[in-house]
């Protein structure tokens, strides 16, 4: 009878685990020159999830999200992913969470490719969220940056060392400087891009967070190599993004 009682406690626990776990929306397009990040970074993801205890669902496809669904996810994860191609729907309930602190988000490089591609309009309300920017160009050749970290106080920045280097990636840029509209963590030298590149926007924030929005969020420009899952400075940032983002907001 005790060994029952226990067996039944032990499930009853398991129950009640599972219910409180944390649900984490990953939205990775496969295929294309993004392929090795994605499924590198899904892999870390998975491992991620884990170790932390939360759940994790891929979605390839933001058009199949239905009514409710987005509501349903603690934290979304713009892994590969760009601004456009959302259900009417998933699009107007991820504004709402957002604006009102329902979600957390974490984006990554493609989900700044903001304008009109493939056929779809601008999103102005991501527009506006990412610093009311617009994509303009980018290093197609690809070249290695130093990063130098902006704000070391900021949860995403624990323990990653004050200048870092990205390999090949992209290193997108916009219409105008996102950094008037939002709180940058971090910007890349343009001038240790190496190979050297005429693609340029001077001031440079490549990771930021937007403080006007009541959900935890921040972007990251890079991610285009898989190599960042060996670089340190990478994987600490994602990771710290991650439990600051599951974290509740009055933390």
């Amino acid at each position: 009878m005790r060994h029952r009682l226990t067996v039944l406690l032990f499930m009853l626990l398991a129950c009640a685990t599972m219910s409180a776990r944390q649900r984490v929306l990953v939205l990775a397009e496969p295929g294309g020159q993004h392929e090795a990040f994605t499924q590198t970074g899904l892999r870390w993801l998975h491992q991620q999830a884990e170790l932390l205890g939360f759940s994790l669902v891929e979605l390839q496809n933001c058009t199949q999200l239905k009514e409710g669904d987005i509501n349903s996810y603690n934290l979304v994860i713009q892994l590969n992913y760009p601004p456009y191609e959302w259900s009417d729907v998933a699009m107007k309930e991820f504004e709402q969470a957002i604006d009102q602190g329902k979600i957390a988000w974490i984006g990554f490089h493609h989900a700044s490719l903001l304008g009109e591609f493939d056929g779809y309009p601008m999103w102005q309300w991501f527009s506006l969220f990412l610093g009311d920017i617009r994509f303009q160009n980018y290093i197609a050749e690809k070249a290695d940056g130093e990063v130098t970290v902006e704000d070391a106080d900021h949860p995403v920045m624990a323990g990653v060392h004050p200048k870092f280097t990205i390999l090949e990636d992209e290193w997108y840029t916009y219409n105008k400087n996102p950094r008037a509209r939002v709180h940058v963590l971090a910007s890349v030298d343009e001038n240790t891009y190496q190979p050297a590149s005429s693609v340029k926007m001077g001031d440079h924030p490549v990771i930021w967070t937007n403080p006007a929005k009541l959900a935890r969020n921040v972007y990251f420009q890079i991610g285009h190599s898989a190599s960042l899952f060996e670089n340190p400075d990478f994987v600490r940032m994602f990771s710290n993004a991650i439990r600051w983002c599951l974290q509740p907001l009055t933390e």
